[in-house]
């Protein structure tokens, strides 16, 4: 099994067992496709495999707040493993820092906003727009 989609499952598994998270989607294309159809932007979430830093951002950020009804409402989200074999546009969602969040038109991949990078997440996330 890759290990983007053992870091997925794992992240999956961990989700359900609360009852307000984000639900992430595993593929970028998928995702891509799925926010056209809904009209939606993308919410993207870079990860590496390693990363234990990753895993606290999204226990941190992404599970039981007020906040996440209302992304799942505004946005499609995908997680993306760094190292993932799964294709993505990695030179649209190059960083070297880890976790970085990123939101996107899905219409024409343009940014919504710069990147937001593991330290100013939960910044961002608390404060910005939901």
């Amino acid at each position: 099994m890759r290990w983007s989609r053992v870091v997925f499952v794992f992240l999956l598994a961990y989700s359900f067992s609360y009852a307000n998270h984000i639900s992430w989607l595993g593929e970028y294309d998928k995702a891509l496709s799925l926010a056209k159809e809904k009209r939606k932007p993308l919410m993207v979430l870079l990860v590496k495999k390693s990363c234990k830093k990753c895993n606290e951002v999204i226990e941190r950020n992404f599970i039981n707040h007020s906040y996440i009804d209302d992304m799942r409402q505004k946005y499609v989200s995908v997680i993306i493993t760094y190292e993932g074999r799964c294709s993505y546009p990695i030179e649209l969602f190059y960083s070297n820092t880890f976790p970085t969040l990123f939101f996107v038109n899905s219409i024409d991949e343009s940014f919504l906003f710069e990147p937001i990078y593991a330290k100013d997440i939960d910044i961002f996330l608390k404060h910005n727009f939901f």
